[in-house]
């Protein structure tokens, strides 16, 4: 990748750092298979750190907390914004609250990946496309969220997720819009 690197450049780079890491494992819809904007950032990503899911968005940030509590960092992508949605029971009840539940036992770390879906070149509708970044940054005390508006922001964002030495959870929010610019 010689010269300037688009949005979608630095994804594909960031997913490969957090690769290097044996104890990350991603899971997701269309993280095996081609499928959403998000899949073409994961094909450096070897098949046997993927699990490839349904749609079962509030069971999938279950399973991702308890792929923490197991000693894994999971990287749990929804391809759209509008679908984490349905994972707020898991993720604003539980996995935002573990630690003050479990007294300090229990500090789940779940990378969570989400994108604004793309309106361009056609107009999805309005529950593909929503920017709920303010939301969940008012529900979320113990999850810190990110929403990454330029490419030189992506690496070192992955990373600090990764490399959190307080054991929190990080929700990044990529803009689809924002994939082929650099």
């Amino acid at each position: 990748m010689g010269g300037i690197l688009t949005y979608k450049d630095e994804l594909t780079r960031a997913m490969e750092l957090l690769t290097k890491d044996e104890r990350v494992i991603f899971l997701g819809q269309n993280i095996v298979y081609p499928g959403s904007i998000m899949s073409s950032s994961l094909q450096e990503v070897p098949n046997s750190k993927k699990v490839e899911l349904p749609l079962i968005e509030d069971m999938q940030m279950g399973m991702s907390i308890g792929l923490s509590l197991e000693g894994y960092i999971p990287v749990s992508i929804y391809p759209r914004m509008d679908f984490l949605v349905i994972a707020t029971n898991q993720l604003v009840n539980h996995l935002d609250k573990i630690e003050e539940m479990s007294c300090g036992r229990f500090k789940p770390k779940v990378i969570i990946r989400t994108a604004i879906g793309s309106t361009n070149p056609l107009y999805p509708g309005i529950q593909h496309c929503s920017d709920y970044t303010e939301a969940f940054k008012c529900m979320l005390k113990n999850v810190e969220v990110i929403k990454l508006t330029e490419s030189k922001e992506i690496v070192p964002a992955y990373n600090h997720a990764l490399e959190r030495r307080d054991g929190r959870s990080t929700l990044l929010i990529e803009v689809a819009d924002l994939y082929s610019n650099p």
